[in-house]
């Protein structure tokens, strides 16, 4: 018989609590004891989410009325702020997985600086184990009490761009992310720039700048080059639901060609079950990726001598959130790390 653990989803009004739920939904070892949705307690799960009728009937509750006593695992799928002051409150007992950004920089002070609010638990954000899981199964395996999931442009750069940067295939001092991401990316609430008149046959930059995700980019960067890194990153929001795509504009550091940076990636990736590196010359699609936990690479050399363009694709909700959540999951409790992610691709 397997092991089935009682996970609660604390968020689950939105798309990425939904899309959690709906891996949950065909996990064998969790079973989904609770759902929690401040703002839409009363309500039925089923009220927001009829697609998915397994849970139509479970009530959104609020967090503070959970049972935490046979809890295993909490999902946390809360805006940042609202999770850091909740997340860091669970009983000891309960393994927190936190897809907020509330955990994901490892110095407060940065925090605070990004997000404009003191963090709550500064010694927990230091000591929070950064789930990008394909680079952290040994910190994983320790089960954490908790889990910062990377957000999702990190997630599609760092699988990129971090073992070209270890294995010093490219400078660190000139690295330029142009990123686009489907609109549920955005979250559900209500914004006028994200209504289907404004967004349908339109693209977009945003955040230009100071988008909150360029400090975590640089900070795992900086880990994988031993020192500081700045990077020049600018995200767009593109008319499609779901997927990622990420271009980064590179230079190769002296001695290293465009094969040396594929062969990086393709030893670097080998055996990995949601990681792979295109065919040569294959240009990666969004559609590669769609509803999977799958990230594909691909390596191309620029006009320009000396530089290269490495790409990136995820399913935003999934690899770049939910599913990366179920992989950290998996590799916490001791289980396949593939359990409950193997979908194929949707297509068209």
């Amino acid at each position: 018989m397997a092991q089935i653990y009682n996970a609660v989803v604390l968020g689950a009004s939105g798309y990425v609590g939904a899309e959690t739920i709906r891996l949950i939904a065909s996990h064998p070892n969790l079973r989904l004891a609770a759902l929690t949705a401040n703002q839409q307690a009363g309500k039925t799960f089923g009220s927001l989410y009829p697609h998915l009728h397994q849970y139509a009937d479970m009530p959104l509750l609020r967090a503070e009325d959970v049972n935490w006593g046979d809890i295993e695992v909490a999902f946390g799928c809360l805006p940042h702020g609202a999770s850091e002051e909740l997340m860091a409150e669970l009983p000891n007992h309960v393994s927190v997985i936190d897809l907020s950004a509330d955990f994901r920089l490892r110095d407060p002070a940065l925090y605070a600086e990004v997000y404009g609010r003191t963090h709550l638990h500064p010694q927990k954000t230091i000591d929070a184990v950064y789930g990008l899981s394909e680079f952290a199964r040994d910190k994983l395996k320790a089960k954490p009490p908790i889990v910062a999931c990377p957000g999702c442009y990190p997630t599609a750069t760092l699988l990129a761009l971090r073992p070209l940067l270890e294995a010093k295939l490219i400078s660190a001092n000139d690295i330029i992310i142009d990123a686009k991401s489907g609109v549920s990316g955005a979250g559900r609430s209500l914004k006028q720039d994200n209504l289907f008149c404004e967004i349908a046959e339109s693209m977009h930059a945003y955040a230009v700048g100071n988008h909150r995700h360029a400090p975590e980019i640089e900070q795992e960067l900086g880990l994988a080059a031993g020192k500081s890194v700045l990077v020049n990153f600018t995200p767009h929001l593109i008319p499609m639901t779901r997927g990622e795509y990420v271009t980064c504009y590179v230079k190769m550091e002296n001695g290293v060609s465009i094969d040396d940076l594929r062969a990086g990636l393709v030893q670097k990736f080998a055996g990995e079950p949601f990681v792979r590196v295109a065919p040569i010359g294959a240009v990666p699609d969004t559609r590669w990726v769609k509803g999977t936990n799958d990230c594909v690479l691909q390596v191309f050399a620029d006009r320009i001598p000396g530089r290269a363009i490495v790409i990136s694709t995820i399913d935003n909700l999934i690899k770049g959130s939910g599913g990366q959540a179920i992989q950290n999951f998996n590799l916490m409790f001791g289980l396949n790390e593939t359990i409950g992610l193997t979908q194929a691709p949707l297509f068209p």
